[in-house]
Formats: C-alpha cells, structure tokens, sequence
C-alpha cells in the first residue's frame, strides 16, 4: 500500500531539514502542511525554506496562494489530496508531507465535517471586532454560545475563534453541534513523526530565529503588506506585533492616548504599547513561544504520532 509520511512538529524544531532528509530517502517531494507558507506575499515571517532547501526538493503548497483569497483547512484538504493521489499514480510509493498546523494535518488525515460555509460580511464584522476589541471580548461570547467549543478549541487563536463564532451567529447552533462527522477512510498508510526537542533548546531556536528574521528584513515585509492587514492571513505572530509598532508610531502624531490605543489594538491583555522594535521583537520571541507550546499540547492528545527527539 502507497504511504505518507507526515512529519510535525512545534516551529522551529527543525521539520525543513528533517523533511528534505527524508524526502530524499523516499525520492520523493515535499507536500507542505502549513497554513502560512501557502502565501506567495509572506516570506521571512513564516520561515518559508530558503532557496537552496527549495531547490533540493520539489516542494508543493508553499507560495502557492495569495493572501486576498480566502483558504482554509477544507480547501487545503480537497486540494491536497488531489495531489496525493496524483503522485501516487504518477509511480511514488511513499509521500512526505511536512508542517505545523495541526487543523491543515488533521483535514487530510481524518477529513472535515461539513460545515456551512463561510458568511464573508459577518467574517468580515468580526475580524472588525477582533481588531478593535481584542480577542478576549469574542471569547466571552463564544464561550456563552457554545461552552464545549470554549474549552477545546485554541482560544489564544483570534482566527479559530471568529470561525466558531461566525458559525454560532450565522446557523444558531453550536459550532460544536457540527463535529460528528466519522472519521474519513483514506486509501493510503498514513505515518505521523513528531519532532521534539528539550524545551530550553527549542525556546532558544525560536528567540535566535526572530532575530534572524528581523536581519533579514521582516519590518519591511510586514510594512509591504500594510493594504492586507486586515486579511485573515495577516493574523499572524511576528506579523501583528510589527504592525502594532507601526500603530504605535502613526499614534504618535495624534497624542499619546492615541499612540497608547494603537499599541494595545492586537497585543494580550497587560501588554502594554509597542514602543519600540527591540519590544516588538520580544512579543514575537513570547508569542511564538507560547504558540509551540500551543503546538504540542494540540498533538499532545494524538496516539498515532510517533516521536522523535532531535
């Protein structure tokens, strides 16, 4: 039976170089299962592979969409396994696919439940509110809607949390009413690697990494896609802490109150305002912390993923 090999892992374990190794092994491509990388407008703020990583391998799904089109974990599914199935036919035996959004792993493994589909102008309304309010507000309302999905669902997640809320708003149900689809039979061997490293050495990765980032130019990437800021895909870290900088700055012009307000617009609850880079920076290094722990607690519950200590 054709198999696929899916490797995870929290960001910045090493996954790249692992995945290149392994497809090399199989002489086989590189499938990406990451909801970020997929941009073709975001590049340093997503640690996308560099080029010689990509030249090595053929690598799918990486700057293969752009940010002003709508994509989500039920496209990646359709579209993914597509080419899955496609390259099994064309004579590959064995498939790598590689990333670190668990939801994206989860569709193409287990598949989706039919949820309805999407109400853009109340998406919309929303992504608004999560701007100017915070997540914390549309967390209270989620969790008054629908308390299962409160407390599964990654509510540190302003996205995921629109998702569930736009559901309960728009259908009058739970969004947790709509996960009882069983889990959908794929006619390949799925093997899930989990890469892991000791916790000091990981957080450390991600610190040097930010900065490395930053060299490389990430404030005028951030700055170079100021007209889609308010797109879903710019919900990001290391990409909402920039902008909260740039607030801070255009705030300074109208009075420190409005400076103040800027910098808290997308920041956690005690934040404080991005006054600078140098604090930018440290809220990027935090919140990609607190991200790969998210990551790990997400697979923490999945039995099937065999883990590999680097």
């Amino acid at each position: 039976m054709n198999k696929l090999v899916i490797i995870l892992g929290p960001t910045a374990v090493g996954k790249t170089d692992y995945s290149i190794e392994t497809a090399l092994k199989y002489d086989s491509p590189i499938i990406s299962c990451d909801s970020r990388q997929i941009y073709k407008e975001m590049t340093i703020g997503t640690a996308v592979p560099s080029a010689e990583q990509l030249d090595s391998v053929q690598h799918y799904f990486i700057h293969s969409h752009t940010v002003t089109e709508l994509y989500t974990a039920g496209k990646y599914e359709l579209e993914a396994l597509e080419l899955i199935n496609r390259l099994f036919s064309e004579g590959h035996e064995t498939l790598v696919m590689a990333g670190g959004s668990g939801f994206y792993i989860d569709a193409l493994v287990n598949g989706l439940d039919d949820f309805p589909s999407a109400d853009l102008p109340l998406r919309e309304e929303l992504m608004r509110r999560l701007r100017e309010e915070g997540v914390e507000s549309l967390r209270l309302e989620l969790k008054a809607l629908d308390p299962e999905s409160y407390a599964t669902i990654d509510i540190a997640n302003g996205q995921r949390v629109v998702r569930a809320l736009e559901v309960c708003l728009m259908t009058g149900k739970p969004f947790s009413s709509f996960k009882t689809s069983p889990r959908k039979a794929r006619d390949f061997e799925i093997e899930k690697i989990g890469l892991t490293r000791p916790r000091e050495v990981l957080y450390d990765r991600i610190n040097r990494r930010v900065i490395q980032m930053i060299d490389d130019g990430l404030v005028d990437e951030v700055r170079s896609l100021t007209a889609y800021r308010d797109l879903a895909a710019l919900q990001t870290v290391g990409y909402k802490e920039i902008f909260d900088w740039f607030d801070w700055q255009d705030g300074l012009t109208s009075g420190p109150v409005a400076g103040f307000a800027a910098g808290r617009r997308g920041g956690s609850p005690g934040d404080g305002p991005v006054t600078s880079l140098d604090r930018a920076i440290e809220l990027i290094q935090r919140n990609t912390r607190r991200y790969a722990k998210r990551q790990l607690s997400y697979w923490g519950r999945d039995k099937d993923i065999r883990w590999l200590e680097l």
